[in-house]
């Protein structure tokens, strides 16, 4: 079993609209973003990480790149499921030009990208990122000079539960009855494990923990990961810090609210040679001095960007909630919003083309 030939030969369809690309903004927007980013180096890491079936029996497997880039459709346009965007690709001819496919042929079941998914590892998918922000690096936007890092909370895919009955579905699902359905056949959907409960600000919450750090000169997104809601926020600030080296460049400053404020963090810092931007706060002895609370007004001013990524990314991607009940199906779903949200703001700042 071998990969697709995806050729686009012109059919009568393609010869027919031709003409009409030139004045077709949406035709042209795809073009754009498709020459602006390197997607070859982008395979490279793709196939590096993607194997496929030595079978000669079978269909051959879609190109991984392909796949891909249809998940980065979905980001960019906002599409809920799976089989809408194997809806969209069908009806959308600007979404065939992006992605080099002919009018002619139908897009990838919706099945076939719930499958790529599951066989992209974490490290995958942070070479990708990598290779996405070293692109543009190399057209002369810098990375590293500070980031800042903060967390939200993302609310269950699944309703409510109280921690006694989290615990026992746990138990029983940790069986091997608990992964079988009634008919005795492998358990395709469950209800969300992972999620807890914790309460912030006096409002009682049931979920997840998003834990990222953006670049403050430019908002790309350089780590995200999800923990269950009740993981303190002041633990990941060595994970956001570390994940975060994308480029040969090393990390300049890390800003922080007073969340992340205590020694070991400050101690990380120190050892690692970042400079300390954690806003302080009044300890049991002593209250802030004027010029740590003129202090903390200036990180302030510059950490507000990840609260900036936070709000965008929930008005255009719901990202408030989990799409899904599994952890790590939720983790690949950040970390497809890493790469489209990244690619979308290096070319927003070039200029080159918005989606």
């Amino acid at each position: 079993m071998g990969f697709k030939k995806i050729k686009k030969e012109f059919s009568f369809a393609d010869v027919v609209l031709e003409s009409s690309k030139k004045n077709n903004r949406s035709i042209q927007k795809m073009q754009h973003l498709s020459k602006s980013i390197n997607w070859n180096r982008v395979e490279d890491v793709l196939m590096s990480h993607y194997t496929v079936g030595t079978s000669n029996e079978g269909a051959d497997a879609y190109p991984p790149i392909l796949l891909f880039k249809c998940l980065l459709l979905q980001k960019w346009f906002h599409i809920n499921s799976d089989p809408e965007l194997e809806n969209m690709i069908n009806d959308r001819w600007s979404f065939k030009e992006f992605l080099n496919f002919p009018l002619s042929k139908p897009s990838p079941d919706h099945s076939t990208f719930s499958r790529f998914r599951k066989r992209l590892s974490k490290e995958a998918m942070d070479q990708i990122n990598s290779e996405i922000l070293r692109q543009f690096e190399n057209q002369g936007l810098t990375i590293n000079e500070g980031i800042a890092v903060d967390a939200r909370l993302v609310k269950s895919a699944s309703r409510p539960i109280s921690n006694d009955k989290i615990k026992e579905t746990r138990e029983k699902h940790n069986t091997p009855e608990g992964k079988l359905d009634k008919n005795g056949n492998p358990l395709k959907f469950h209800r969300d494990l992972d999620s807890n409960w914790v309460v912030q600000k006096d409002i009682i919450h049931y979920g997840l923990k998003e834990h990222a750090a953006v670049d403050v000169n430019h908002g790309f997104i350089l780590t995200t990961t999800l923990t269950p809601a009740s993981v303190n926020d002041t633990n990941y600030l060595p994970y956001c810090t570390v994940y975060s080296r994308h480029t040969k460049q090393p990390i300049e400053k890390v800003f922080a609210d007073k969340g992340y404020a205590g020694k070991p963090n400050r101690d990380f810092l120190a050892l690692n040679k970042i400079e300390d931007g954690i806003m302080r706060k009044d300890s049991q002895t002593a209250k802030l001095t004027e010029y740590e609370i003129d202090r903390n007004k200036k990180i302030s001013k510059k950490r507000y960007i990840v609260e900036q990524y936070f709000g965008l990314s929930h008005l255009h991607d719901d990202a408030k909630r989990a799409r899904f009940t599994d952890i790590m199906k939720n983790k690949f779903d950040c970390w497809y919003r890493q790469a489209a949200f990244n690619i979308a703001r290096g070319l927003k700042i070039l200029r080159v083309a918005t989606v």
